[in-house]
Protein backbone atom coordinates (compact mmCIF):
# COMPACT_ATOMS: atom_id res chain seq x y z
CA UNK A 1 0.00 0.00 0.00
CA UNK A 2 1.44 3.23 -0.94
CA UNK A 3 0.83 6.60 0.75
CA UNK A 4 0.18 10.01 -0.56
CA UNK A 5 1.85 13.31 1.18
CA UNK A 6 1.58 16.50 0.22
CA UNK A 7 4.95 18.59 0.01
CA UNK A 8 4.91 22.51 -1.03
CA UNK A 9 8.00 25.47 -2.13
CA UNK A 10 8.50 27.44 1.18
CA UNK A 11 6.63 30.33 -0.89
CA UNK A 12 3.17 28.77 -0.94
CA UNK A 13 0.24 28.28 0.91
CA UNK A 14 -1.90 25.34 2.35
CA UNK A 15 -4.75 24.57 0.76
CA UNK A 16 -3.18 25.74 -2.56
CA UNK A 17 -3.57 23.62 -5.93
CA UNK A 18 -0.84 22.56 -7.89
CA UNK A 19 -0.59 25.49 -9.78
CA UNK A 20 0.07 27.25 -7.01
CA UNK A 21 2.80 25.19 -5.86
CA UNK A 22 1.60 22.36 -4.37
CA UNK A 23 2.22 18.49 -5.49
CA UNK A 24 0.95 15.52 -3.93
CA UNK A 25 4.12 12.86 -4.16
CA UNK A 26 3.00 8.76 -3.99
CA UNK A 27 5.85 7.59 -1.09
CA UNK A 28 7.55 4.61 -2.08
CA UNK A 29 10.55 2.75 -1.30
CA UNK A 30 12.53 5.65 -3.23
CA UNK A 31 11.33 7.91 -0.91
CA UNK A 32 12.24 6.54 2.12
CA UNK A 33 10.32 7.37 5.65
CA UNK A 34 12.09 8.02 8.58
CA UNK A 35 11.97 5.69 12.03
CA UNK A 36 10.14 9.42 13.04
CA UNK A 37 7.87 9.50 10.07
CA UNK A 38 4.37 8.22 12.30
CA UNK A 39 5.57 10.43 15.65
CA UNK A 40 6.16 13.71 13.21
CA UNK A 41 2.08 12.91 11.74
CA UNK A 42 0.92 12.59 15.06
CA UNK A 43 2.55 15.61 15.92
CA UNK A 44 1.23 17.96 13.71
CA UNK A 45 3.85 18.00 10.93
CA UNK A 46 2.22 20.35 8.19
CA UNK A 47 4.67 20.28 5.52
CA UNK A 48 7.29 18.21 4.23
CA UNK A 49 10.33 18.07 1.45
CA UNK A 50 12.50 16.11 -0.10
CA UNK A 51 16.25 15.53 1.29
CA UNK A 52 18.79 13.14 0.91
CA UNK A 53 16.14 10.38 -0.72
CA UNK A 54 13.95 10.23 1.83
CA UNK A 55 11.09 13.07 3.31
CA UNK A 56 11.54 15.30 6.29
CA UNK A 57 9.66 17.77 8.16
CA UNK A 58 9.72 21.21 7.77
CA UNK A 59 7.36 22.52 9.67
CA UNK A 60 4.71 22.07 12.59
CA UNK A 61 2.76 25.56 13.49
CA UNK A 62 4.12 27.36 10.45
CA UNK A 63 7.50 29.04 10.04
CA UNK A 64 7.49 31.81 12.37
CA UNK A 65 5.95 30.60 15.19
CA UNK A 66 8.33 27.37 14.58
CA UNK A 67 11.44 29.87 14.83
CA UNK A 68 9.72 31.34 17.86
CA UNK A 69 9.72 27.66 19.62
CA UNK A 70 13.37 27.28 18.78
CA UNK A 71 14.62 30.76 19.96
CA UNK A 72 12.39 30.71 22.80
CA UNK A 73 12.68 27.56 24.33
CA UNK A 74 13.75 23.60 23.24
CA UNK A 75 12.30 21.68 20.19
CA UNK A 76 13.00 18.28 18.49
CA UNK A 77 13.72 17.40 15.34
CA UNK A 78 13.52 14.64 12.85
CA UNK A 79 16.65 14.68 10.98
CA UNK A 80 16.69 11.57 9.83
CA UNK A 81 16.95 12.23 6.57
CA UNK A 82 21.16 13.98 7.68
CA UNK A 83 22.54 10.24 6.34
CA UNK A 84 25.57 8.57 7.58
CA UNK A 85 28.25 7.32 4.77
CA UNK A 86 30.36 5.48 7.12
CA UNK A 87 34.28 5.06 6.03
CA UNK A 88 35.77 1.59 7.38
CA UNK A 89 39.32 0.03 6.70
CA UNK A 90 43.07 0.28 6.66
CA UNK A 91 43.04 3.52 4.51
CA UNK A 92 39.72 4.91 5.97
CA UNK A 93 42.11 7.79 7.61
CA UNK A 94 43.66 8.66 4.82
CA UNK A 95 40.77 8.55 2.49
CA UNK A 96 39.12 11.44 4.55
CA UNK A 97 41.95 13.82 4.65
CA UNK A 98 42.06 13.45 0.96
CA UNK A 99 38.60 14.61 -0.01
CA UNK A 100 38.45 17.61 2.11
CA UNK A 101 40.92 20.68 2.26
CA UNK A 102 40.45 20.52 6.05
CA UNK A 103 43.36 19.28 8.26
CA UNK A 104 42.05 15.96 10.18
CA UNK A 105 45.21 15.29 11.64
CA UNK A 106 44.26 16.47 15.02
CA UNK A 107 41.23 14.52 14.99
CA UNK A 108 40.14 12.51 18.31
CA UNK A 109 38.48 9.60 18.92
CA UNK A 110 34.65 10.85 19.81
CA UNK A 111 34.95 13.99 18.06
CA UNK A 112 33.53 15.57 15.01
CA UNK A 113 34.52 18.33 12.48
CA UNK A 114 33.18 20.35 10.33
CA UNK A 115 34.58 20.13 6.51
CA UNK A 116 33.81 20.71 3.23
CA UNK A 117 34.18 17.78 0.60
CA UNK A 118 35.71 19.16 -2.59
CA UNK A 119 36.71 17.61 -6.20
CA UNK A 120 39.48 17.86 -8.34
CA UNK A 121 37.87 21.40 -9.70
CA UNK A 122 37.46 22.34 -6.18
CA UNK A 123 33.69 21.95 -6.56
CA UNK A 124 32.08 21.52 -3.00
CA UNK A 125 30.57 18.15 -3.15
CA UNK A 126 28.73 18.47 0.84
CA UNK A 127 29.87 19.67 4.05
CA UNK A 128 29.14 17.39 6.27
CA UNK A 129 30.67 16.73 9.84
CA UNK A 130 33.25 14.05 10.02
CA UNK A 131 33.12 11.73 13.16
CA UNK A 132 35.88 9.96 14.42
CA UNK A 133 34.66 6.51 16.02
CA UNK A 134 38.14 4.87 15.58
CA UNK A 135 41.27 4.63 14.36
CA UNK A 136 40.19 3.29 10.67
CA UNK A 137 36.39 4.01 11.56
CA UNK A 138 34.47 7.59 10.17
CA UNK A 139 30.92 8.82 9.43
CA UNK A 140 30.12 11.61 7.22
CA UNK A 141 26.86 13.09 8.65
CA UNK A 142 25.80 14.75 5.46
CA UNK A 143 23.61 17.23 3.60
CA UNK A 144 21.57 16.63 0.40
CA UNK A 145 23.61 15.24 -2.15
CA UNK A 146 24.91 11.58 -3.17
CA UNK A 147 27.71 11.26 -0.98
CA UNK A 148 27.58 7.31 -0.84
CA UNK A 149 27.97 7.32 -4.56
CA UNK A 150 30.93 9.40 -4.85
CA UNK A 151 32.96 8.43 -2.35
CA UNK A 152 32.43 4.55 -3.10
CA UNK A 153 33.08 5.92 -7.00
CA UNK A 154 36.27 7.60 -5.32
CA UNK A 155 37.49 4.91 -3.46
CA UNK A 156 36.72 2.17 -6.38
CA UNK A 157 39.11 3.94 -8.70
CA UNK A 158 41.97 4.76 -6.04
CA UNK A 159 42.46 1.15 -4.91
CA UNK A 160 42.36 1.94 -1.67
CA UNK A 161 41.53 -0.60 1.26
CA UNK A 162 38.15 1.35 2.18
CA UNK A 163 34.31 0.03 3.05
CA UNK A 164 31.96 2.77 2.24
CA UNK A 165 28.24 1.63 3.31
CA UNK A 166 25.30 3.79 5.18
CA UNK A 167 24.83 2.44 8.40
CA UNK A 168 21.40 1.81 10.10
CA UNK A 169 22.10 5.58 11.63
CA UNK A 170 18.79 8.30 12.13
CA UNK A 171 19.56 11.41 13.73
CA UNK A 172 16.76 13.16 16.31
CA UNK A 173 17.82 16.75 16.90
CA UNK A 174 16.96 18.58 20.51
CA UNK A 175 17.56 22.45 20.04
CA UNK A 176 17.03 25.58 21.59
CA UNK A 177 18.57 27.53 24.54
CA UNK A 178 16.78 25.46 27.24
CA UNK A 179 18.11 22.24 25.64
CA UNK A 180 20.70 21.57 28.78
CA UNK A 181 18.14 20.98 31.84
CA UNK A 182 16.59 18.06 29.23
CA UNK A 183 19.32 16.59 28.43
CA UNK A 184 20.71 16.16 31.87
CA UNK A 185 17.32 14.59 32.42
CA UNK A 186 17.97 12.09 30.04
CA UNK A 187 21.45 11.43 29.81
CA UNK A 188 23.22 12.86 33.50
CA UNK A 189 25.56 15.44 34.66
CA UNK A 190 28.16 14.51 31.47
CA UNK A 191 26.10 16.19 28.93
CA UNK A 192 27.25 19.40 31.03
CA UNK A 193 30.90 19.11 29.80
CA UNK A 194 30.79 17.62 26.46
CA UNK A 195 32.32 19.95 24.16
CA UNK A 196 30.98 21.03 20.38
CA UNK A 197 31.35 18.63 17.96
CA UNK A 198 32.59 15.80 20.39
CA UNK A 199 30.16 12.61 21.02
CA UNK A 200 29.97 9.95 23.48
CA UNK A 201 28.11 6.40 22.41
CA UNK A 202 25.53 5.38 24.60
CA UNK A 203 22.32 3.25 25.41
CA UNK A 204 19.04 5.08 26.65
CA UNK A 205 16.77 2.56 27.73
CA UNK A 206 18.30 0.00 25.45
CA UNK A 207 18.28 2.45 22.49
CA UNK A 208 21.80 2.29 21.30
CA UNK A 209 22.81 6.16 20.33
CA UNK A 210 25.99 8.25 19.85
CA UNK A 211 25.11 11.65 21.01
CA UNK A 212 27.06 14.75 19.81
CA UNK A 213 26.71 18.30 20.76
CA UNK A 214 25.71 19.68 17.15
CA UNK A 215 22.98 20.58 15.08
CA UNK A 216 21.75 22.79 12.51
CA UNK A 217 21.31 25.74 14.55
CA UNK A 218 22.82 28.31 16.35
CA UNK A 219 20.61 27.69 20.08
CA UNK A 220 22.67 25.24 20.88
CA UNK A 221 21.93 21.66 21.20
CA UNK A 222 22.86 18.61 20.41
CA UNK A 223 22.17 15.50 18.24
CA UNK A 224 21.10 11.53 18.82
CA UNK A 225 22.30 9.38 16.57
CA UNK A 226 19.94 6.39 16.62
CA UNK A 227 21.65 3.15 16.16
CA UNK A 228 18.61 1.13 15.25
CA UNK A 229 15.74 2.20 13.26
CA UNK A 230 13.35 0.05 14.80
CA UNK A 231 13.39 2.07 18.00
CA UNK A 232 12.33 5.42 16.40
CA UNK A 233 9.29 5.62 17.68
CA UNK A 234 10.41 4.52 21.27
CA UNK A 235 13.54 7.10 20.92
CA UNK A 236 10.68 10.17 19.92
CA UNK A 237 8.27 9.06 22.72
CA UNK A 238 10.99 8.98 25.60
CA UNK A 239 12.38 12.54 24.35
CA UNK A 240 8.48 14.04 24.47
CA UNK A 241 8.00 12.88 27.43
CA UNK A 242 10.76 13.95 29.21
CA UNK A 243 10.64 17.46 27.78
CA UNK A 244 6.99 17.61 28.72
CA UNK A 245 7.86 19.77 31.74
CA UNK A 246 9.91 22.12 29.74
CA UNK A 247 6.99 22.89 27.42
CA UNK A 248 9.08 20.64 24.42
CA UNK A 249 7.77 21.57 20.89
CA UNK A 250 8.10 19.46 17.58
CA UNK A 251 10.62 21.33 15.43
CA UNK A 252 12.81 21.19 12.29
CA UNK A 253 15.62 23.01 10.20
CA UNK A 254 14.25 26.39 10.36
CA UNK A 255 14.60 28.74 7.91
CA UNK A 256 14.40 31.94 9.40
CA UNK A 257 17.10 30.47 12.06
CA UNK A 258 19.74 29.31 10.06
CA UNK A 259 19.46 32.41 7.53
CA UNK A 260 19.88 34.82 10.64
CA UNK A 261 22.49 32.80 12.31
CA UNK A 262 24.43 32.72 8.98
CA UNK A 263 24.41 28.54 8.41
CA UNK A 264 24.59 27.37 5.04
CA UNK A 265 22.89 25.12 2.71
CA UNK A 266 24.22 22.78 0.50
CA UNK A 267 22.32 23.18 -2.98
CA UNK A 268 20.92 26.26 -1.89
CA UNK A 269 24.32 28.79 -0.76
CA UNK A 270 27.13 26.09 -2.45
CA UNK A 271 27.26 23.40 -4.67
CA UNK A 272 29.64 21.77 -6.93
CA UNK A 273 29.73 24.77 -9.13
CA UNK A 274 30.86 26.79 -5.98
CA UNK A 275 34.40 26.82 -4.15
CA UNK A 276 35.57 27.24 -0.24
CA UNK A 277 37.37 30.14 -0.93
CA UNK A 278 33.84 31.66 -2.20
CA UNK A 279 32.09 31.53 1.33
CA UNK A 280 33.67 32.86 4.39
CA UNK A 281 34.70 29.68 5.81
CA UNK A 282 38.75 29.90 5.79
CA UNK A 283 38.54 28.62 9.45
CA UNK A 284 37.64 25.51 8.07
CA UNK A 285 39.93 25.04 5.03
CA UNK A 286 43.19 24.72 5.34
CA UNK A 287 45.02 24.53 1.96
CA UNK A 288 48.56 24.16 2.79
CA UNK A 289 47.84 20.82 5.23
CA UNK A 290 50.30 18.53 5.05
CA UNK A 291 47.97 15.07 4.02
CA UNK A 292 47.42 15.11 0.32
CA UNK A 293 43.72 15.91 -0.85
CA UNK A 294 42.25 15.59 -4.01
CA UNK A 295 41.45 19.69 -4.40
CA UNK A 296 44.78 21.21 -3.98
CA UNK A 297 45.62 22.19 -7.29
CA UNK A 298 42.78 23.47 -8.18
CA UNK A 299 42.14 25.21 -4.75
CA UNK A 300 45.40 26.70 -4.70
CA UNK A 301 45.37 27.64 -8.50
CA UNK A 302 41.65 29.46 -7.26
CA UNK A 303 43.68 31.09 -4.36
CA UNK A 304 46.65 32.49 -7.01
CA UNK A 305 43.94 33.54 -9.14
CA UNK A 306 41.42 35.20 -7.15
CA UNK A 307 37.73 34.45 -7.16
CA UNK A 308 35.82 36.35 -9.19
CA UNK A 309 32.41 35.85 -6.71
CA UNK A 310 31.76 35.83 -3.05
CA UNK A 311 29.10 34.61 -0.65
CA UNK A 312 27.81 37.66 1.36
CA UNK A 313 24.61 38.83 3.21
CA UNK A 314 21.97 41.34 1.69
CA UNK A 315 19.89 43.62 3.76
CA UNK A 316 16.73 44.06 1.44
CA UNK A 317 13.81 47.24 2.19
CA UNK A 318 10.65 47.25 1.57
CA UNK A 319 7.44 44.76 3.28
CA UNK A 320 8.29 41.63 4.92
CA UNK A 321 9.20 38.32 2.63
CA UNK A 322 6.78 35.44 2.65
CA UNK A 323 8.18 32.18 2.41
CA UNK A 324 11.88 32.22 1.32
CA UNK A 325 13.63 31.78 -1.70
CA UNK A 326 12.77 29.06 -3.41
CA UNK A 327 14.97 29.25 -6.70
CA UNK A 328 17.48 32.38 -7.13
CA UNK A 329 16.67 36.17 -7.27
CA UNK A 330 18.38 37.83 -9.86
CA UNK A 331 20.58 40.85 -8.20
CA UNK A 332 21.35 43.79 -10.34
CA UNK A 333 23.85 46.98 -10.62
CA UNK A 334 22.40 49.24 -13.02
CA UNK A 335 21.35 46.84 -15.83
CA UNK A 336 24.40 44.38 -15.11
CA UNK A 337 23.62 40.60 -13.80
CA UNK A 338 26.17 41.11 -10.24
CA UNK A 339 24.83 37.42 -9.04
CA UNK A 340 21.53 35.85 -6.84
CA UNK A 341 20.06 35.63 -4.14
CA UNK A 342 20.18 32.13 -3.19
CA UNK A 343 18.27 32.13 0.58
CA UNK A 344 16.10 34.81 2.02
CA UNK A 345 13.73 35.24 5.07
CA UNK A 346 12.14 38.14 6.82
CA UNK A 347 13.40 37.85 10.47
CA UNK A 348 10.57 38.88 13.35
CA UNK A 349 13.28 39.43 15.60
CA UNK A 350 15.52 41.74 13.87
CA UNK A 351 12.31 43.22 11.95
CA UNK A 352 14.24 42.83 8.62
CA UNK A 353 14.55 40.99 5.52
CA UNK A 354 17.46 38.99 5.22
CA UNK A 355 19.27 37.19 2.52
CA UNK A 356 22.34 35.51 1.48
CA UNK A 357 23.29 36.08 -2.27
CA UNK A 358 26.59 35.11 -4.08
CA UNK A 359 27.43 38.20 -6.09
CA UNK A 360 30.16 39.13 -8.35
CA UNK A 361 34.07 40.75 -7.48
CA UNK A 362 33.11 44.82 -7.47
CA UNK A 363 29.59 44.15 -6.28
CA UNK A 364 30.17 42.46 -3.00
CA UNK A 365 31.93 44.99 -0.70
CA UNK A 366 30.12 45.53 2.59
CA UNK A 367 27.54 48.40 2.34
CA UNK A 368 28.03 48.68 -1.56
CA UNK A 369 24.02 48.50 -2.78
CA UNK A 370 22.04 46.22 -5.05
CA UNK A 371 19.15 45.55 -6.53
CA UNK A 372 16.82 42.69 -6.13
CA UNK A 373 14.83 40.93 -8.56
CA UNK A 374 12.12 39.65 -5.85
CA UNK A 375 8.89 37.83 -6.71
CA UNK A 376 7.21 40.91 -5.21
CA UNK A 377 9.20 43.30 -7.06
CA UNK A 378 12.50 44.93 -7.82
CA UNK A 379 13.90 46.10 -4.06
CA UNK A 380 17.13 47.97 -2.95
CA UNK A 381 19.68 45.71 -0.68
CA UNK A 382 22.69 46.21 0.80
CA UNK A 383 25.66 43.91 1.61
CA UNK A 384 25.78 42.79 5.04
CA UNK A 385 27.86 40.86 7.33
CA UNK A 386 27.09 37.46 8.12
CA UNK A 387 25.77 36.24 10.28
CA UNK A 388 22.77 39.19 11.16
CA UNK A 389 22.81 40.71 14.07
Amino acid sequence: MQDNILLKSNNTKLGATPMDGHVNFTLSDRLRKSPYYEATLKAGAKTFTLYNHMIMPTSYEGAEADYWNLINNVTMWDVAAERQVEIIGGDAYKFVEYITSRDLSKLQIGQGKYALITDENGGIINDPIILKLAENHFWLSIADSDVLLWTRGLVCGLGWDVQISEPDVSPLAIQGPNHLPLMIDLFGDWVKDIKYFFFKEVELEGIPLIVQKSGWSKQGGFELYLRDGSKGQKLWDIVATAGKKYDIKPGTPNNIERVESGLFSWGNDMDINSNPLELPLANFCQLDKEADYLSRNALHRIRSEGITKKLVGLVVEGDAFIGGCASPWQVKSGNKICGKVTSAAYSPRLKINMAMATLDKGFNDIDSEVEVETPWGKRLGKVSPIPFN
